[in-house]
């Protein structure tokens, strides 16, 4: 049987494109492995799905000042040590690693035991965990056609992100019945991550009484952040996160305003949403999502506004565009070159393993 280990970890975009892959892989016939960290939110999701899970050492290296830098390095050799030592009992045929600091050294150990490794780079520029791992691997695949000149000729593969079955088998009317909506209303679906967005969250209330004269909301508003006054609120639904319905939820969504989080665009590009994209400030991140906006913004799959430059009359004129004119941007979005992923990378995957095999 081929063998073979995925890593990626820390955030939840680090592990549901690995989770997507999972029944192509098992249906190619291969027997599946996961190296995370100890605790983080890939081992939940990984041992839920019945897969042998490892927990390694893991160290995040930081481009500031931090007094964990001092310690930090050493968790990431002690890692290294650990993975090369799982690599070695498994004797797997390939690696995938869809990134996070968790997956630096089990690609190094992959290296280091000359087996071959695929990565993922989900942003428009590598984060430093890919550029890390990047020597070490065969092949890269990658969301955006503009990443390509970040990576050394030949090993650049435009794939897109792998998605979820389930997301392409939501039901409209289960959508409308679960939120307790009717089909006379265009739904409006906000989505601004597993933590919330504050900034779109008052940005949304904000312009809520206008939205309700021609939209049905549907707010995923994050953990904690749920708005007790505006719980009875006709035409409004809230929740902190949903998990089993979200593919129903999406389904029933006629515009989306959402973070440009990759996974979570190239989810509504898949599901051809008109959309409206508020990027996470510069000031908060290392800048990728407002990149990852202007392609799709660039490419004419979305409406983008910055969050420093958010006001009521530009998004409620911002969303009632998306919906106006959902036409074009769907046509948009149809001609995108962003399809059949899981295919793609798990042809790589093959095409690794199966030299690998030959070679040993």
């Amino acid at each position: 049987m081929k063998k073979i280990i995925l890593t990626g970890g820390g955030t939840a975009g680090h592990v549901t494109p690995n989770i997507a892959l999972i029944p192509k892989l098992r249906e190619e016939g291969y027997e599946i492995h996961y190296i995370g960290s100890y605790d983080g939110i890939e081992k939940k999701l990984i041992e839920n799905l019945d897969i042998p899970y490892y927990g390694i050492s893991s160290g995040k290296l930081r481009r500031y000042l931090d007094i964990k830098n001092l310690s930090d390095p050493f968790k990431v050799i002690k890692g290294l040590s650990q993975a090369r030592r799982i690599l070695g009992k498994l004797k797997p045929d390939v690696v995938f690693s869809k990134g996070g600091f968790v997956s630096v050294p089990v690609v190094l150990a992959a290296k280091s035991r000359k087996i071959p490794c695929i990565i993922h780079e989900s942003d428009m520029t590598p984060g430093l965990a890919n550029k890390i791992c990047i020597p070490c691997s065969i092949r890269v695949c990658t969301n955006f056609p503009e990443t390509m000149q970040h990576i050394p000729s030949g090993k650049a593969v435009l794939t897109g992100s792998p998605i979820r079955d389930e997301l392409f088998h939501g039901d409209r009317n289960k959508g409308l019945s679960f939120c307790n909506f009717n089909d006379r209303k265009p739904v409006l679906l906000i989505i601004g991550g597993s933590l919330g967005a504050t900034a779109i969250n008052d940005a949304v209330h904000s312009i809520l009484p206008k939205l309700l004269e021609k939209y049905q909301v549907i707010h995923l508003c994050g953990k904690g952040k749920l708005d007790n006054s505006l719980k009875n609120t006709k035409g409004y639904i809230q929740f902190e996160y949903i998990q089993d319905e979200l593919c129903d939820l999406m389904a029933a969504a006629d515009v989306i305003i959402s973070r440009a989080g990759a996974n979570a665009i190239c989810e509504i590009l898949a599901l051809r949403k008109p959309n409206v994209l508020i990027p996470l400030s510069a000031e908060a991140s290392r800048g990728d999502q407002i990149l990852n906006a202007a392609s799709f913004e660039k490419q004419g799959y979305s409406i983008v506004i910055q969050e420093k430059d958010i006001n009521d009359e530009k998004l409620l004129n911002a969303v009632n565009e998306a919906y106006q004119d959902s036409a074009k941007y769907v046509k948009a979005m149809k001609r995108s070159q962003l399809n059949n992923s899981i295919e793609k990378i798990v042809g790589l995957i093959n095409e690794a393993s199966n030299t690998y095999r030959k070679d040993n």
